[in-house]
């Protein structure tokens, strides 16, 4: 079971919706709770709907170690009553809320949260989301070129998803890569990101190459390319 749940506080209760409704498809063993929108259905943010969801988290996830809620905001003034919620909170001590991206940081946070990693990992995740996928484009593009192994196990793989490497499937390899004690790169981007493979935005039918180093290399080549080369 997860260790840590999410709260997703928004001005808009579509938004928070919405946005639980993606990282479900990432993560679908962790606890959400979408906090959007005024105690009227209005836009605004309600400190009543923010406290419950924070609530419900604690009590899905418990005090063990390692457990916690993360809470993710989309706009100022939704951090505001974040911080008020935090400020009557029992359990702080449990509750961590950063300042992230919304739907990147959900997203990468809930796949490290998928894999069991603590509070502090999983907010780490939602951190280090920041910037927009044209910038992942750049950084792939410095890897091809630049700082690519010339070493390791290589293969191909023909994406035989519908959707390609996007959204669910993109996590599903996330997870999988983050499994192997390797550096698995898939077309020179790091496998174990969620974001940076959706990045990629390859589609059904198109062959990537997959490289990786270390003590599992050749074991986690295996598993990729028969995950990619089958729908799921």
């Amino acid at each position: 079971m997860a260790r840590v749940a999410f709260v997703i506080a928004s001005h808009s209760d579509l938004l928070a919706r919405g946005v639980v409704e993606l990282a479900r498809q990432m993560a679908p063993e962790v606890f959400f709770q979408a906090a959007g929108g005024t105690d009227e259905g209005g836009i605004g943010t309600s400190f009543d709907k923010i406290d419950a969801a924070v609530s419900a988290c604690l009590d899905e996830v418990g005090d063990g170690d390692g457990a916690g809620v993360l809470i993710l905001t989309d706009l100022g003034s939704a951090t505001m009553t974040v911080e008020s919620v935090l400020d009557f909170a029992d359990d702080p001590d449990h509750l961590k809320f950063i300042e992230a991206p919304l739907v990147e940081g959900a997203v990468a946070a809930a796949v490290r949260a998928q894999l069991g990693d603590c509070l502090n990992d999983v907010a780490d995740a939602a951190r280090n989301a920041i910037g927009p996928m044209i910038e992942l484009h750049s950084m792939h593009q410095d890897r091809q070129t630049s700082s690519a192994p010339t070493d390791g196990v290589t293969d191909t793989a023909v994406v035989a998803d519908p959707v390609g490497l996007h959204a669910r499937p993109a996590a599903l390899l996330a997870r999988l890569a983050a499994t192997f004690d390797a550096e698995i790169l898939v077309n020179g981007t790091d496998a174990a990101s969620v974001l940076e493979i959706m990045a990629l935005g390859v589609k059904q039918g198109e062959t990537v190459e997959l490289r990786a180093t270390g003590p599992q290399a050749a074991e986690s080549i295996v598993a990729l390319k028969e995950m990619i080369e089958n729908a799921s």
